[in-house]
């Protein structure tokens, strides 16, 4: 088997057995799955959930209100005693890790995106194991992530991995509901993700973590848009890390799209959230969706949200569905005044110009 970079994701459930505390039996013979890799001369890098689970554990379950500073206290708390379970764990094998905890400012920020993205390849390029979580004692609602599966996509497009495992409490993504419905169908392998297929995501079974399949979908389609092939499993196959690794045939399947995204691409898509929309005519769709053409002002009708320029927004068609994301060239007031104007009467509008296009193709990912 050819030499891979592999992410393994590892939620809550996954971690705790759907208990209220670590299972560490199941979470040495996970590493053990990926030492066996790592041995075999791949890259893994592990993206683990758990840390307010393990806080709680570590202070004997206390009764506390769900405030956010309650939760950053047991995120603290759980930091350092599940990094030190996987220390001690990998260390079984020799093995060493390096903590990477992350927010939503790390990789919005292009900067502080590619410095992530060089320690990361540099803990793999010195065989080390990177161990990515959320700095959920610092994050606030604005800039976090939000959960494990959408980082763990992202740690994904930082490391340029061939295959992302989400391994989960259920078997894969089903034709339906198979905790209510006896005649629910695993989905060996998705194509497309649209809303049909969305709506079959449900919420998280366990109540554990902050993911369920809705989150997990999300994940997939960010990746694989990236050229990361992308699993969604149970966590509790025998050795599901390696056999998926070898390719076989467990749980849901995301291939990865023909054409990867190339750095730049990746980045609008993996890192920042958009800050508005623009609003195009018919004829913008065909050229941007169609002709793969530049977003010009005279194609945009509308422009919403607070930007500046340099930030990412929506492309919406008249409908309302987004047909793409791309970084804007002029900010929220200019492009307002802007709609519907030909490229040449820019610098007559505005008294000056940051060139011709709104949004170049070079800067635009189509969804």
């Amino acid at each position: 088997m050819e030499n891979k970079t592999i992410v393994v994701k590892l939620g809550t459930s996954v971690l705790t057995g759907g208990s209220s505390r670590l299972n560490r039996a199941h979470m040495v013979e996970l590493v053990r799955q990926c030492a066996a890799l790592h041995r075999d001369g791949h890259q893994v890098v592990v993206v683990t959930s758990g840390a307010i689970a393990a806080g709680r554990e570590h202070l004997g379950h206390p009764s506390l209100a769900p405030t956010l500073a309650n939760k950053q206290m047991l995120a603290a708390v759980g930091q350092t005693q599940i990094i030190r379970v996987w220390q001690d764990l990998f260390n079984l094998y020799g093995l060493h890790i390096g903590q990477m905890l992350l927010t939503r400012a790390d990789l919005e920020d292009r900067e502080r995106y590619l410095n992530a993205r060089d320690t990361l390849r540099a803990l793999l390029d010195h065989r080390i194991i990177p161990v990515i979580n959320e700095n959920d004692a610092v994050a606030t609602a604005e800039i976090k992530v939000g959960d494990n599966d959408n980082l763990s996509a992202r740690a994904a497009i930082l490391a340029d991995a061939d295959l992302l495992i989400l391994l989960t409490d259920q078997k894969g993504l089903f034709t339906a509901d198979p905790r209510t419905n006896p005649d629910a169908q695993l989905i060996e392998e998705v194509q497309t993700i649209d809303d049909t297929l969305r709506k079959l995501a449900g919420g998280s079974v366990s109540g554990l973590g902050t993911g369920g399949m809705a989150t997990k979908l999300q994940a997939a389609d960010v990746a694989r848009r990236a050229g990361i092939n992308v699993v969604i499993a149970t966590g509790q196959v025998p050795e599901v890390v390696g056999r998926l690794a070898r390719g076989e045939r467990i749980g849901t399947r995301f291939p990865a799209l023909a054409t990867p995204l190339e750095g730049r691409k990746s980045w609008i898509l993996a890192g920042p959230p958009p800050h508005g929309e623009v609003q195009v005519d018919a004829g913008a769709v065909v050229a941007v969706q169609e002709k793969g053409s530049s977003l010009l002002p005279k194609g945009i009708v509308r422009v919403a949200g607070d930007f500046v320029r340099g930030e990412v927004v929506r492309i919406l068609s008249p409908e309302g569905r987004e047909l793409a994301r791309g970084i804007s060239r002029y900010n929220h007031d200019e492009l307002s005044r802007l709609c519907g104007i030909h490229s040449d009467d820019i610098e007559q509008v505005l008294g000056y110009g940051y060139g011709a296009v709104a949004i170049h193709r070079d800067d635009m990912v189509l969804l």
